[in-house]
C-alpha cells in the first residue's frame, strides 16, 4: 500500500486528496519553472543578455499564454506557495549578494551610496508627485499623485544585483554603491510609503512615527550587523567543536539569513535587508575553524616550491575563503529563478491594448528613468555615473508593493495601476541588456 504524504495522512479524507492535489499541481509547476528557466537562460546569454532577463521574459511568456488559449499557467502567479517560494528565493539572492560583498568595502563609499540614494529617492518623487503626474495625468487628486511619485522613488536591489552577479562585477565600485544606495532607498522608501499612507488615512503626518520608522531601520541595520559581526567568530567555532564539516556552516549560513530576513519582516523593513545584512557577517576568516580552510593550511607545507606551489596554494586558499558562498549556490539554483519567472509572471500585456495609456506610461517611464540617472552623477569620481544610474532604474517587486499599497488605500484606480505596471515592467525589463551593455564597454 502506498503511504500517504508526510502529514498530510493526518486530515480528513476530502482535505488529503485538496492537498494532494495542490501539492501535485504545484510540483509540476516547479519543475516546468527551473527546466524552463535553465533553457532560457542560456538563450539570453547567447544573444549577449544576463541570464536574469531570460527568467524574466520566460515569466511574461507563461503569464501570458491565456492569450493564445492556454489557460494553465493562470493560477501559478496567485498561488500562495509557489508566491513564497518567490520570496525565498530573492532572499536567497541578496544573501548570496551579501556574502559576496565585503562590509569594509561597503562602509569605504557609504558617502556616495548616501548621496546617491538621496538624490535617487528625492528626484524621481518630485518628477512623479509635482511634475510628470499633473502633467500626464491631470484632474487626480494630489494623494494620487504623492502615491505615484512614491512608486517611482523605489529601488529593486534583486535584479540589478544579479546583473552584476552574473558579470562577476559585485566588487566593482559601482556595484558596492548601487547595493549600498539601494540598500538606504529601501529605508527612505518605507519612510515615504508611510508619510503618504498616513496623509491618505487621516490626513496628517506622524513626525513622531516617521522618526520611529527612520530609527527602527537603522538600529535593526546598524545593530544586526554589528552584534552579528561580535557573534560570528564564536559560533563558528562552538559550532565547528560539534561538526566541522561543510553540512554545519551550511546551516549557520542560510539559518542566520532567514533568521534576520523574518526579523527585518517583523519590525516592517523589506526581508530581502535582513538576508543582505547576514552576507555581510561572514568573512571568511570567522570561518577558518571548518574542515575546509583547516585542511588548507595542514596542506600548505607538503606543496611544492616555487611558482607551481603559490599557484596551487593560492587556489586551494581562494576555495576555502569562498566555500560559504559556494554552498549556497545550489540553494540559489532552484529557489532564484522561481522569483524571477513569477516577477515576468505579473506582467499582463492586455494593458497595452490602449495606446494612449500605453503613452502616459511611457512618459512616465521616462521620468522614472531619469530620476535615477540622475543619482548616478553625485556617485563621484571614478565610477561611471551611468552604470550607477541604471543600476538604480529597476523597481521590479519594490514597485508593485508600492503600486498595491495605493490601490488597496482605493488612491489609485485601474488605469493608474496599470500605468504604474508597465512603468515597473519596462524599467525591470529594460536594465539587464542596459547595463550589460554599459559594463561590457566599460572592461574594454
Amino acid at each position: 500500500m502506498m503511504r500517504a504524504a508526510p502529514l498530510l495522512w493526518l486530515l480528513p479524507a476530502s482535505a488529503h486528496a485538496a492537498g494532494a492535489g495542490v501539492v501535485g499541481e504545484n510540483l509540476v509547476w516547479l519543475a516546468l519553472i527551473l527546466m524552463a528557466a535553465r533553457l532560457f537562460a542560456p538563450l539570453a546569454q547567447k544573444l549577449g543578455f544576463p541570464a536574469v532577463l531570460g527568467e524574466l521574459l520566460l515569466g511574461v511568456l507563461l503569464g501570458n499564454l491565456s492569450l493564445f488559449g492556454l489557460h494553465y499557467f493562470e493560477t501559478i502567479a496567485r498561488d500562495p506557495i509557489i508566491a513564497f517560494l518567490a520570496e525565498l528565493g530573492v532572499i536567497v539572492l541578496l544573501l548570496q549578494i551579501g556574502l559576496e560583498t565585503r562590509l569594509g568595502e561597503l562602509v569605504r563609499v557609504g558617502g556616495r551610496a548616501t548621496a546617491v540614494a538621496a538624490i535617487g529617492i528625492a528626484a524621481p518623487f518630485a518628477l512623479g508627485a509635482f511634475l510628470v503626474g499633473p502633467l500626464l495625468l491631470p484632474g487626480l487628486s494630489q494623494n494620487a499623485y504623492l502615491f505615484l511619485g512614491a512608486t517611482l522613488a523605489a529601488t529593486s536591489v534583486g535584479i540589478t544585483g544579479r546583473v552584476f552577479r552574473d558579470l562577476g562585477r559585485l566588487d566593482s565600485r559601482e556595484a558596492r554603491i548601487v547595493l549600498g544606495a539601494a540598500v538606504i532607498d529601501d529605508v527612505l522608501g518605507l519612510v515615504i510609503l508611510a508619510v503618504v499612507s498616513g496623509l491618505v488615512q487621516s490626513g496628517k503626518v506622524s513626525l513622531g512615527g516617521t522618526a520611529w520608522i527612520i530609527a527602527e531601520a537603522g538600529l535593526f541595520l546598524g545593530g544586526s550587523i554589528w552584534i552579528g559581526r561580535l557573534i560570528a567568530p564564536h559560533s563558528s567555532r562552538w559550532l565547528a567543536r560539534l561538526d566541522a564539516g561543510p553540512s554545519m556552516l551550511f546551516a549557520q549560513v542560510l539559518a542566520t539569513g532567514l533568521f534576520l530576513a523574518w526579523l527585518a519582516h517583523v519590525i516592517g523593513l523589506a526581508p530581502i535587508i535582513g538576508a543582505f545584512a547576514a552576507g555581510l557577517l561572514f568573512e571568511p576568516v570567522f570561518l577558518r575553524h571548518f574542515e575546509t580552510p583547516r585542511i588548507v593550511q595542514e596542506a600548505a607545507p607538503l606543496l611544492p616550491e616555487g611558482e607551481a606551489g603559490r599557484d596551487l596554494r593560492a587556489l586551494m586558499e581562494k576555495h576555502a575563503h569562498h566555500q560559504h558562498e559556494s554552498m549556497i549556490e545550489p540553494i540559489g539554483y532552484f529557489f532564484v529563478p522561481v522569483f524571477f519567472v513569477l516577477t515576468g509572471m505579473q506582467v499582463d500585456l492586455r494593458t497595452l491594448a490602449d495606446p494612449m495609456l500605453v503613452a502616459i506610461a511611457l512618459g512616465i517611464t521616462a521620468a522614472a528613468v531619469a530620476g535615477k540617472l540622475a543619482a548616478g552623477f553625485v556617485a563621484g569620481r571614478g565610477s561611471s555615473p551611468w552604470v550607477v544610474g541604471w543600476g538604480m532604474v529597476p523597481r521590479g517587486e519594490v514597485g508593485l508593493i508600492f503600486a498595491v499599497a495605493g490601490r488597496q488605500l482605493g488612491v489609485l484606480d485601474e488605469a493608474m495601476f496599470s500605468i504604474i505596471v508597465i512603468m515597473v515592467i519596462l524599467t525591470t525589463l529594460v536594465t539587464p541588456p542596459v547595463l550589460t551593455f554599459l559594463l561590457k564597454q566599460q572592461a574594454k
